[in-house]
């Protein structure tokens, strides 16, 4: 069985950069597509944001239109891990970040719009607060 495990958030300033962290244990994520959600402050988890996807094998990428250009997903098969690196933060950006995997029998490759009830496995979440 898949667990995931969030860690790299905290506090930023505007403009700042966090790389937050998504450690897989139980299978190797390389099989998984895996996603990192925003769940805005007040908002179920059902209602957050696709920020990120990257496909089975890193096989293709995906980003929300607002994050294009500042923040970057990438893969480590060694570490068993998925990031996402996110440059010049924004304070509308504050929020419960979570990492989410899917199996080849859902969807190799990512598309956008992959909401909440797409994914197998979910971790805990890592909170991002973005403020001066």
């Amino acid at each position: 069985q898949l667990q995931l495990m969030e860690s790299g958030g905290g506090l930023v300033q505007p403009g700042g950069s966090l790389r937050l962290s998504c450690a897989a244990s139980g299978a190797s994520l390389e099989n998984y597509a895996v996603s990192w959600f925003r769940q805005a402050p007040g908002k179920e988890r059902e209602d957050g944001v696709q920020i990120s996807c990257i496909g089975v094998g890193g096989g293709n990428v995906i980003y929300a239109d607002s994050v294009k250009g500042r923040f970057t997903i990438s893969r480590d098969s060694t570490k068993n891990e998925v990031y996402l690196q996110m440059n010049n933060l924004k304070p509308e950006e504050t929020g419960e970040y979570f990492c989410a995997a899917a199996g080849p029998s859902r969807f190799s490759i990512c598309f956008p719009g992959l909401g909440y009830y797409a994914w197998d496995y979910w971790g805990k979440g890592t909170p991002v607060s973005v403020s001066s």
